[in-house]
């Protein structure tokens, strides 16, 4: 028996060897392929990817197949080009998650395999891609829909507020799911659409309510929309340790796709896609809605806390690595960060953000009590989650998501604005900005200066020096106005600067229904009575948001 395990680890050791071998090789081809100027590059790269399918037949892959169907096609070896592509395109699909047919009917097919394309064998190979492209939506588009199918509750045949309010609480018609994993495709306009990707815990229980954490991928500009995502996509490479931790601690995983105009950083017009995929999900799955958090990395980091400074109503915290902390469509309001948190995982060498202007915004987190954490790591540049050292960063992360709760009726509320699309915090709602009113004593701009940056050497190194700067932290384009509110024991006390009109919403979890209910706004009464159920306005609340933790039963609209 000892022999036989020897001879079984000694067979694997040979394939994982094999398989680095390959991959290095091919790495070496590809590099040769990008380097060529014409067809003799052309033709050395070729012979490179043949001679290793030679030696490694068994660890032909799809990236090699493809590239080396590309060169022959440049090269107008028409035989070896289909020789190639043929394989390639049977693929279900490939060690990429790409599925076979994509590389026939992509977007870059046509000009990349343009010498093909009067050969017959061609027309074969697109009239099978189109088939098994139509089998491919054929399916996605099943699962979605056992994705999102529940059972009907109708919550509008309850004439009784109060029951109402009750069947909403317990709200439940989920059902078990056939998978874990699910693409579901998300309409950004009437022409344009995009993705997101859902991992679900293993042995999902419709009766259970589950944590679910928003993942927000970087580089926005080197992005484009798609219509699916695949598991291969999402849940291995820099993301493997959001995968490890979710699966240990029952977390769902969400995966938005941005490009470079949709998306959570700049400009404005993707930044609604978050809040409404959820919105999306609670129709589908058991969500806890006081535990739902977003986490992302570089331009997904931003992403990250963009929405804590402009709307995090929704969530109940917030994590970033390598993050700029700035809001790139308006105004940086830090002191938002009281309605939430935030944790950093930061590194010193990091063309992104620089460390010295880390260390001064975890200053000015500290000057105002702020729940915000950093945590430095020496040694690693911008690109930290792609190196197993990152883990321990991760365990943060997770015991700071398992143990944080969304507090849905917050005592008090500090809030600051200058786009009327985020005029929504918690209780208040609907706030309206009158920049023409002077600004109170209290309203002041909080910033900081950045005099030293990290900038590569030169575009061939990875080597990073000091360059001296003189930024401001933050931009002010706009007016903004600001809102603190406080309640207790049936009061609430406003204050406001450049804020016209704003609603409070109301919940019996905040008050006692039987008492008045007194607004001061600016130390001058407002309101002195009671706030009854509107159960046109409970329902019309809770189809907005899917929240059925955070249930209003009414509001109270206020003119200053």
């Amino acid at each position: 028996m000892r022999y036989c395990f020897v001879f079984v680890f000694t067979f694997f050791g040979l394939i994982a060897k094999a398989q680095e071998n390959y991959s290095t090789l091919t790495r070496e081809a590809l590099e040769t392929m990008w380097k060529s100027k014409d067809e003799t590059g052309y033709k050395i790269a070729l012979d490179m990817y043949e001679e290793v399918f030679k030696i490694y037949p068994d660890s032909i892959d799809g990236t090699g197949l493809y590239k080396a169907s590309v060169l022959a096609s440049e090269l107008k070896d028409y035989d070896k080009a289909f020789k190639y592509l043929t394989p390639l395109a049977a693929m279900k699909t490939d060690e990429d998650g790409y599925p076979g047919w994509s590389y026939i009917v992509g977007n870059s097919s046509e000009s990349e395999y343009k010498n093909l394309l009067s050969d017959p064998r061609w027309s074969l190979l697109k009239q099978k891609a189109i088939k098994d492209k139509s089998i491919f939506y054929s399916e996605l588009q099943e699962k979605e829909n056992e994705f999102f199918s529940t059972n009907q509750i109708d919550l509008k045949r309850i004439e009784n507020s109060r029951i109402l309010y009750k069947e909403i609480k317990n709200f439940n018609p989920y059902k078990t799911k056939k998978e874990r994993d699910y693409s579901i495709a998300f309409k950004v306009n009437d022409s344009t659409k995009t993705s997101f990707f859902i991992h679900l815990p293993k042995n999902y229980n419709p009766v259970k309510k589950y944590s679910l954490l928003f993942f927000l991928h970087g580089a926005v500009k080197n992005n484009a929309l798609v219509d699916y995502q695949l598991a291969d996509w999402n849940l291995g490479g820099w993301n493997r340790y959001y995968t490890k931790y979710a699966e240990l601690n029952d977390v769902i995983l969400v995966f938005p796709r941005g490009s470079e105009k949709y998306n959570w950083l700049t400009p404005d017009d993707g930044f609604f896609m978050v809040p409404e995929m959820l919105k999306l999900i609670k129709k589908a799955i058991n969500i806890d809605d006081n535990r739902v958090f977003v986490s992302g990395h570089s331009n997904g980091a931003t992403g990250s806390f963009s929405y804590l400074m402009k709307q995090p109503e929704q969530f109940a915290g917030f994590y970033g690595f390598n993050t700029y902390p700035k809001v790139f469509t308006g105004g940086t309001f830090v002191e938002n960060i009281k309605n939430c948190s935030f944790i950093n995982f930061s590194t010193d060498e990091d063309y992104y953000y620089p460390p010295n202007a880390n260390d001064d915004f975890t200053k000015l987190m500290n000057g105002m009590n702020a729940d915000y954490k950093e945590y430095r790591y020496y040694g690693f540049p911008h690109w930290f989650p792609e190196f197993d050292e990152s883990e321990p960063a991760y365990k943060i992360l997770f015991q700071d998501l398992m143990s944080r709760k969304r507090n849905p009726f917050p005592k008090e509320i500090s809030w600051e604005f200058d786009d009327e699309k985020y005029s929504t915090i918690n209780w208040l709602s609907n706030i309206k900005l009158d920049t023409l009113s002077p600004n109170a004593n209290w309203h002041k701009e909080s910033n900081f200066k950045i005099i030293k940056w990290l900038e590569f050497k030169n575009k061939e190194s990875d080597d990073l020096i000091e360059v001296d700067v003189n930024k401001n932290a933050f931009d002010f384009p706009r007016k903004s106005g600001k809102i603190k509110a406080q309640y207790s024991n049936n009061i609430f006390r406003i204050e406001t600067s450049k804020i016209g009109t704003f609603s409070i919403n109301i919940s019996p979890e905040m008050i006692n229904p039987k008492k008045k209910v007194k607004v001061y706004i600016n130390g001058k009464l407002y309101v002195n009575k009671k706030v009854k159920y509107n159960r046109e306005f409970m329902f019309q609340s809770f189809e907005n948001s899917r929240d059925r933790e955070q249930v209003w039963i009414n509001e109270i609209e206020l003119k200053i």
